[in-house]
């Protein structure tokens, strides 16, 4: 019987609902894993009593510096720079191969930004920690979407659509899920009309073609038309699919995986996957609902499943 994989999970924001998805999820999660939460014990026993959820006999933790008040809901320096501290404590934990992965739950950007981190999110920390080239890629074994670009203004992709860094991409993209074939999708409203509403599209045109004369194999489709791309038919033909940037992709996918969907973090000698939702403020700490924790739960289903997978 093969042994349970070791997976440092980071606490994400505990203003937000990170924390109660762990201790609601632990004991399935437990059979899965031998979670190791990245949070100290006094800031868990503050989570816990607020929650008025009692902390699991085997909640296993891995101590992280800080010692502040909860305010559930609230933009906070001092949570920002917790849940930072418990992602980089993470890493360092997977760089040093004392866990097989890490799973992340949900940070707030607005607090990284009061706490001073000059990055936007995890991904944005993994690529500079590692020197890689992060691929984020979202979603369940229905669909996935990687995103080209990620967390820039909308005004600023068309700039970044260039040939020689879209073709590493698409190498870089199959060489992590080796799919049998990849829709990618273009830039304008129905990928330009051949160049009447736009030129992007050469430039995606010459990249698919490109990879796809480097993998000797016609695993890259498009340009897409956008607007038809994640249509029923569209879906059962394909899996994955490359989006210009952050909304193209992510809009479809949560209208139609909201609840189930996941991040992972390709490209990188580590293993990272994420819930696929944010802190949700607005419900953190309220004890009246039953809280969703798919995402979680598919999130570390996935980290095992590339764990077994790199063996």
């Amino acid at each position: 019987m093969n042994q349970k994989p070791n997976i440092a999970i980071s606490v994400g924001d505990l203003n937000g609902i990170g924390i109660e998805i762990a201790l609601k999820s632990h004991e399935k999660i437990s059979t899965l894993c031998n979670p190791i939460y990245c949070i100290n014990k006094d800031m868990l026993k503050k989570s816990s009593k607020l929650l008025e959820i009692s902390i699991p006999k085997d909640f296993k933790t891995y101590n992280i510096k800080g010692d502040f008040e909860i305010k559930p809901g609230q933009v906070s320096k001092r949570a920002g720079r917790f849940s930072y501290d418990s992602f980089m404590e993470a890493i360092n934990l997977a760089n040093k191969e004392k866990v097989s992965a890490i799973v992340t739950l949900p940070i707030n950007k607005e607090s990284w930004n009061k706490a001073n981190i000059k990055y936007k999110g995890h991904t944005e920390v993994l690529r500079d920690f590692f020197g890689k080239n992060a691929i984020m890629m979202l979603g369940c074994k229905k669909m996935f979407v990687s995103l080209f670009t990620e967390h820039i203004a909308l005004k600023k992709v068309a700039k970044k659509i260039d040939e020689k860094d879209l073709t590493q991409f698409l190498l870089d993209f199959y060489k992590s899920v080796k799919a049998k074939k990849i829709g990618v999708l273009g830039l304008n409203p129905h990928a330009s009309d051949n160049g009447v509403l736009g030129d992007e599209e050469v430039e995606i045109f010459k990249a698919i073609r490109n990879a796809n004369k480097k993998l000797k194999k016609d695993i890259f489709k498009g340009p897409m038309v956008p607007d038809t791309a994640f249509s029923p038919m569209s879906r059962k033909n394909y899996k994955y699919f490359v989006a210009m940037y952050h909304d193209q992709g992510l809009a479809p996918l949560k209208a139609l995986y909201f609840d189930q969907s996941i991040n992972v973090s390709l490209n990188l000698p580590i293993i990272r996957t994420s819930v696929d939702h944010g802190t949700a403020f607005d419900i953190a700490y309220k004890n009246d609902r039953k809280l969703n924790t798919k995402s979680y739960i598919n999130a570390i289903k996935e980290a095992i499943i590339l764990y077994e997978n790199r063996k």
